[in-house]
């Protein structure tokens, strides 16, 4: 067995090892490509570009359905990014927020994330309208994956939404959350977001926790586990209206 064969066969049976440390050596080549923009694109968006580039890569190469993880060499991504670690990293990021600050904002972050829902389900609504998707099982699916690319499969899946609808909801939640890391920086400034306060609303409004983790991460890092805190809400929040409330006032208007 020649050493190539060695290692490949190493790194297979030691799956999640090799993952993390492949994950160690995109995070350094997307920041350090990201301080090429002088800190208008964050590392974190890079990053996650990449990984949309490879999971497309490991789906045409096996013709599966978890994208790079099909590929044997490359199965302990799909642990690395599974549910539990993904949960994990946001619960702990939310644990850097002072309760004192959380306490401050009051109404104001409920009303964030109420008017960030609905505007989701009406952004959602209007795209998927005029294309073509009018029962109400659809614009809210479509809705939901506006709000988060998990909020959309799980309304999807309590509604009975076709894979094409769902697949469409993901799609849209990785969009936003991409265009929020990419736009934070710029309209950070404009929109006052550099306190505790501010940056809670805007997690509330925006939704998408790893794009507002990691927008705000460019402009201030101490300011992440606030937008974090209510963009974790957000995902709960989506995951009990846009099911219920939302799919119950969609139906009676369409």
């Amino acid at each position: 067995m020649d050493i190539a064969a060695m290692v490949t066969k190493l790194f297979a049976k030691n799956g999640m090892i090799f993952s993390f440390m492949l994950l160690g050596i995109v995070m350094f080549v997307s920041y350090k490509l990201a301080g090429l923009t002088k800190g208008r694109i964050h590392g974190s968006a890079i990053a996650i570009f990449a990984g949309l580039v490879l999971a497309y890569i490991g789906g045409e190469i096996t013709g599966g359905n978890k994208g790079i993880a099909d590929v044997p060499l490359f199965a302990g991504m799909g642990l690395v990014g599974g549910a539990m670690f993904r949960d994990f990293a946001i619960v702990s990021t939310a644990f850097g927020a002072d309760l004192r600050e959380v306490k401050k904002i009051g109404f104001r972050g409920v009303a964030s994330l109420l008017i960030g829902e609905f505007t989701c389900l009406v952004a959602g609504i209007a795209v998927a309208y005029p294309l073509g998707y009018t029962s109400a099982v659809d614009l809210v699916t479509i809705g939901g994956g506006v709000a988060t690319f998990v909020v959309g499969p799980v309304t999807g899946a309590a509604l009975g939404a076709s894979s094409e609808v769902i697949a469409i909801s993901i799609a849209a939640g990785v969009v936003k959350s991409v265009l929020v890391m990419v736009v934070t920086p710029f309209v950070a400034k404009p929109l006052h977001i550099n306190n505790p306060q501010s940056a809670m609303a805007f997690g509330g409004i925006m939704g998408t926790t790893s794009g507002t983790a990691a927008g705000m991460a460019a402009v201030n890092p101490k300011l992440v586990p606030y937008a974090a805190m209510t963009a974790t809400f957000y995902t709960g929040l989506g995951c009990l209206l846009f099911p219920s409330v939302f799919y119950f006032l969609t139906n009676m208007i369409f």
